[in-house]
Formats: C-alpha cells, structure tokens, sequence
C-alpha cells in the first residue's frame, strides 16, 4: 500500500484539517458511536437520544437518514481531494503521467481485494468455491466511483466532466424509470422488481448480500456513486480557487448545498431516494448535506481556527482505510468487554452500553493516536 493518496502525487497543496476531521467524523460511526445514542435514551428517556438512535439505522428502503449519509458523504470526500489535488495528466511528464495512472489502477484493485476481505472476516472463512464470495463491497463501490472520477479528471475537460455528471443522474433515471429487462424496470423501484435485480442476477459474480436478489453495492448502482464523486470535484476544485475569499466561499457553499437538498427532495417525489438503489435523488441529498458538512467544518476549522476538537477525529480520518476494515477484522466489542467486564456488570441499565461502546472508542482511537504521533497514514 503507498502512502500518498492520488491527489499528493500532484504538487504540494496546504492540507486542510477540515477535510481530515469530516473524514474522522464520518468513521467515527463506524467505530461503534452510533450505538451510544440509544444507550443515553434509556438513561435519560430524553427524545432527543431517542431521535438519533432512530437516525443510526439505515433506512428499510425507500427514504433517509442520517446513518445514510455515511458512505456517500465518504466518497464525495475522495472527490473533494481530487479536485483540490488532481489535475490533468497531460500536464505532468510521460513517465509520471504513467506512474498516476499505475497508483490509480492499483488503488482499484487493492480497494476491491480489502472490500471482498472485509466481507468474508467474520469467521465464515477462504469460500471453498467463487461462487460463494461476495465481490460487491462498500470499499469496492469507493474504488470504483474514486476512479472513474479519477480518469475523468486526468483525462477530460472541466465541461465533460460537468456534462458526465448530469449525464450520470438523468440518464440513471431513464434506465430505471423507462426501460424493461427480463420483467424487471420499467418504474418498478421495489427491491424485487427494480431493473438492478436484473443486473445483479444476471451479470454479478458470485453471490449477494445475504443471498437477497438485490446487493445493497450491487453493480448497476455503481454508476450513481459516481456522481457523488464528481460533485465532490467540483466542490474542491472552487475551493482551491477560493481560499482567498472564504466568505464568498462559505456563502456560495450554503447555496450549493441548499440547492442541492432542495433539487434532491423535489425529485424525489417521483424518483424515490433509496440507498440500496442509490437514486439521482439520494445523489443529490446524500451531496447537498455533504456539502453543508464540509462548509460548517471548514469555516469551524480552517476560517475560525478551532483547532483542538478537531484533531480527535483527524486522528481517524487519516488512517480511514485502517478504520473501516479494523472494524470487521477485529472484535473490538470482545476486547472491550475483556478490559472493562467488571465496570460493565455492576453498571445500571444504559450505563453498561456506555462503558462498553465507550470502551470500543477508546481502544481503537488509542491505536489510531498512536499511528498518527508516529505520522504513520496507512493509505492505499
């Protein structure tokens, strides 16, 4: 794995620490967070706990919530990155044009290998034949929808890419809304009858997400996300040129993000937002609150200078990769149990979910502090 990200293959930028700590933010979740909320709930049977714990669920299917948010708002990331780091190949050397494009190519296949590992590390073991490896993953679709967007900005114009991008939302759904295969399609936005079941049936190798006809990163869906990607480009690509003016960034920011909530919901009354299909409308609300994050990060961090809340989730954000499959390859709900077991069982009702998913926290951020004094960032 190299430790430079596509992005720093370009010349040196100023890193931003916004981005870094939206990133930790984002997997922050993942470490085990969002299980506090309901924990608080049943302590103190406040709504308010009891909200947010509903909004740590994904969606059953057609809507959204905040939990919803967390892998789209991790892709529209890597596109901010490429669009303040990136730029076209034509510009640098053959050789080094060359070395990018190689990065790029191995970036996709080790992000593909990580999300079929991370997909099969809960004890079920190496599958004794391919068809029982399930290839669709979370970090397969950011390979892939990083990629794309990659390849577009080395090798098209600023115009093409903003053309690619609508094109990608409004040609997606046409396909879903009008065309028809083997019975599937045709509008029908159920996770029997959408015409993704069609491709994840037909042309998916091995198997699906719990053997259900729809994988939640089935391969049609692929596409979508990489819109995220490309609003995430053309979101970092502003800010490089704006950084001088960062109220006229913040301000043109909140537009952009307001209006890209608005277009999402409006569209969403005749194209559902669903994650599992990855709709144009949950493109772009996922966006249009990605967006906003970054700009209240940004503006909290970089403009204000409020620096010292912002390192407990740098820290995360930049061993993200580590983060995410530390998550599935370790049980850190066992170590926490094994360090903290005593203080879990004498504890009240609430209390013991606290230690417990605190433990979790603690335990994995404390490996993660110590990559991050070393100035070890584990990137692929």
């Amino acid at each position: 794995m190299s430790q430079q990200i596509a992005g720093e293959l370009a010349p040196k930028k100023k890193r931003l620490l916004s981005i870094d700590a939206l990133r930790g933010f984002d997997m922050f979740w993942i470490l085990g967070g969002e299980k506090l909320f309901a924990a608080f709930f049943i302590i103190t049977g406040w709504s308010f706990f009891h909200f947010w714990a509903e909004q740590m669920e994904h969606s059953v299917w057609h809507g959204f919530t905040a939990y919803d948010l967390i892998f789209p708002l991790f892709i529209f990331l890597s596109g901010v990155s490429l669009g303040i780091g990136a730029k076209p190949l034509a510009s640098y050397p053959p050789e080094k044009a060359k070395a990018i494009l190689r990065h790029g190519i191995k970036r996709l296949a080790l992000l593909v290998l990580f999300g079929v590992i991370y997909n099969h590390a809960w004890g079920r073991g190496i599958p004794a034949t391919i068809d029982d490896i399930r290839f669709a993953s979370v970090l397969g679709r950011i390979g892939i929808s990083w990629f794309v967007a990659a390849l577009l900005v080395w090798y098209v114009s600023e115009r093409t890419q903003w053309i690619a991008a609508i094109g990608i939302l409004i040609g997606y759904w046409l396909l879903l809304q009008f065309v028809t295969l083997g019975g599937f399609g045709g509008g029908n936005f159920t996770a029997e009858g959408a015409i993704n079941v069609w491709f994840d049936q037909h042309l998916l190798p091995g198997t699906t997400y719990r053997n259900l006809p729809l994988d939640p990163e089935g391969l049609l869906s692929n596409v979508t996300s990489i819109a995220n990607a490309l609003i995430g480009v053309f979101v970092g690509r502003f800010m490089v040129k704006e950084m001088q003016s960062p109220k006229k960034l913040i301000v043109t920011l909140l537009i952009v993000g307001v209006s890209l909530l608005a277009a999402g919901y409006l569209w969403g009354m005749v194209f559902p937002i669903n994650k599992t299909l990855w709709t144009s409308s949950f493109v772009l609300v996922t966006a249009g609150y990605s967006v906003l994050l970054l700009t209240l990060f940004y503006l909290l961090i970089d403009v204000i200078g409020l620096t010292g809340w912002a390192k407990f989730f740098a820290v995360i954000g930049t061993n993200s990769i580590i983060v995410y499959l530390g998550s599935s390859l370790i049980s850190w709900k066992y170590t926490s149990t094994s360090l903290f077991g005593g203080l879990i069982q004498v504890a009240p009702a609430g209390w013991q979910d606290v230690i417990l998913f605190g433990g979790m926290l603690l335990l994995q951020w404390l490996v993660l502090y110590w990559l991050y004094c070393r100035k070890i960032f584990i990137k692929v």
